[in-house]
Order: structure tokens, then sequence, then C-alpha cells
């Protein structure tokens, strides 16, 4: 009886430790991508419904000027790119996948700008870390432009990443925080009715 109650108060104290190494376990694994496609809010919205992404962080990328605010992102003088930094699980989704995802929610066929928001600062871009990324992109869009069910070439920028600078608090789940006017603003740019028109059946929401 002893022994017994031994083992099931051993057991209690270790349960803090498994949950620990469980959590560091599925940190470690965790893998990131950066990808712009217009408007962060609505990518953003995009890629937090994908199973398999941990989280969405929208930013700024591949300008000149150091912690950039959006006044400056905006107004296409810092050279920036409004993106996207995903986190996902590479066990549910691979980066193949992730790629996949981002073709299919914007339009490939601009590099001036997506939807209703003109500006290279909008423009799509694939960010790669490393020459893994870089070769995954690759291939996708081989496979994209073989397989697109539109005519025009596409344009979107293969670029090594840099630093990627955290956007404003309140363009953080944008979407979620201010559904209304979100909606209002998606809808009016015009969003998804070009992603359906360019992508057809293929187009999965």
């Amino acid at each position: 009886m002893k022994k017994q109650s031994i083992a099931i108060l051993f057991t209690i104290l270790m349960l803090p430790f498994y949950f620990l190494s469980a959590e560091t376990k599925n940190t470690t694994n965790l893998e990131t991508a950066i990808v712009a496609g217009g408007c962060f809010w609505c990518i953003e919205a995009d890629f937090e419904k994908l199973n398999g992404v941990e989280d969405v962080i929208s930013g700024y990328i591949g300008g000149h000027v150091k912690n950039p605010t959006y006044k400056q992102v905006s107004s296409g003088l810092s050279g920036h790119i409004e993106a996207i930094k995903i986190t996902y699980n590479p066990t549910l989704v691979s980066y193949s996948q992730i790629l996949d995802h981002f073709w299919k929610n914007i339009d490939p066929t601009r590099n001036d700008g997506q939807f209703c928001d003109y500006g290279k600062q909008y423009r799509p871009a694939i960010f790669y870390l490393d020459s893994h990324q870089k070769s995954k992109a690759l291939k996708s869009i081989e496979k994209t432009t073989a397989n697109k069910p539109f005519t025009d070439p596409l344009k979107v920028e293969l670029i090594q990443a840099g630093t990627f600078y955290l956007a404003e608090s309140y363009h953080q789940d944008y979407y979620k925080k201010n559904p209304i006017r979100y909606r209002f603003y998606r809808y009016n740019c015009g969003r998804d009715d070009r992603i359906k028109e360019l992508w057809k059946n293929n187009h999965k929401k």
C-alpha cells in the first residue's frame, strides 16, 4: 500500500514536467514562413483559418528604413512590403501546402499592388528563409505556372528574407477586433470576387 501511495505521489509531482516537456517539444517543432499578398489584414485572416497554422503576425519587410511605421510603409517611401509571418506545425501542414494556400488567396498576375490597393508596398512576394524554402518556392512557382487556369503570367517575386518588423498592435488580428470594418473593406476591395474569377473551381477558401 505504501509503495502504491509513493508511486501515485511521484506521478503527481512529475506531471508539470511532462506538460513542460510536451510544450517545449511542440514549440521546437514549429517552423516559419513569410509571404506578402496585399493588405495584411486580409492575408492574415486567410492563413489563420488554415489547419496547422499556429500564429500569423502582420508586419513589414524588404525596405531600407529601420523600424518603419505604417505611415512610412503605406506611403511607399520606406521600400517595405506589407507581409505576414506564419508560424506553423510541419507535421500538420507542409511549406509546400502553405504556398499552395498562398497562391489561391492572392492575385498573382499583378506586381503593382493587390486588388484595390496600389503601390509596390502591396505587391505579392514569397520571402524564403533558407535554401530549402527557396527550392520549395521555385518548385511551387513552376507547378503553379503549369496548372494555373488563367493565361496571364505570374508576377510574384521570390526574395530572400531580411528583417521582419512587426506592424503596430492595432493591425494585428484586425479582422477579429474590427469585424464589420474588415468585412466592409474586403468586400469593397473586390478581393474575393477577383480570387474566384482567377482560380474558378480551383479556389479553396
